[in-house]
């Protein structure tokens, strides 16, 4: 009766876990939705409300992790529940990184308002529509435990790669006949950067999902750069 009574208490414990990780995860992607929207209308103040938002995420990510390793000590689970809370340990952390990115964005967005736009044509809206999609649909796989969900995303994850190489082409070719513009076509050519590491740690997420579900690691494809501690 006494492991009966635990098992019900370890079954309710991860469906608390399972509704904070989506919380942490709806602020995270709110603040994507509104660092990209930041940047296409190059609103100073949005871009504000997404920087002043980022602390609250990372004092979520803490709780959730906090409540990760309660677990573990507390009910020492094994096989795939295990597989759940470790899971659970990575994705809070990669949805905490994806904060930090869309307050990076905003970042970079205010120091862009102060500059006239680049006589270049730069498609941020539609490829922050599809980071936005794939952060929304990584998240949707995680509540539903759905590896189709889960692969949808890491399909998706080719086309911000292919826009994001358009983009710094276009960017490049930019420099080379406008050198005195140079520092602000670099700094399109970060936004460009962040954008596609927000997609990355959709990919990120989904990877999870397919673990959580099939125990199965997914390797990784590409090198994904751990930069995202500098904040300019």
């Amino acid at each position: 009766m006494g492991y009966t009574t635990m098992e019900r208490h370890f079954t309710r414990e991860l469906e608390l876990l399972k509704r904070d990780m989506l919380n942490t995860g709806a602020l995270a992607l709110a603040a994507i939705r509104k660092a990209v929207s930041a940047l296409t209308k190059r609103d100073p103040e949005l871009a504000q409300q997404v920087i002043d938002a980022d602390r609250p995420l990372h004092d979520r990510e803490l709780r959730v992790e906090e409540e990760c390793l309660k677990l573990l000590a507390l009910y020492q689970p094994v096989a795939s529940d295990l597989r759940f809370v470790t899971s659970v340990i990575k994705i809070n952390s990669t949805i905490e990184r994806t904060g930090d990115v869309a307050a990076n964005i905003a970042r970079r967005v205010k120091n862009l308002a102060k500059r006239p736009p680049l006589n270049v044509e730069l498609d941020y809206e539609t490829i922050g529509k599809n980071v936005v999609d794939m952060l929304d649909k990584a998240l949707q796989a995680f509540v539903e435990l759905s590896v189709d969900k889960a692969q949808e995303v890491l399909s998706m994850d080719t086309y911000v790669d292919q826009a994001y190489r358009k983009m710094n082409k276009k960017l490049i070719e930019f420099i080379k006949f406008h050198p005195d513009q140079v520092e602000d076509a670099l700094q399109a050519m970060n936004l460009c950067r962040h954008l596609e590491r927000a997609a990355d740690r959709a990919t990120d997420v989904a990877e999870q999902v397919i673990y959580i579900v099939t125990g199965r690691i997914q390797h990784q494809t590409k090198d994904r750069e751990e930069n995202e501690g500098t904040k300019a």
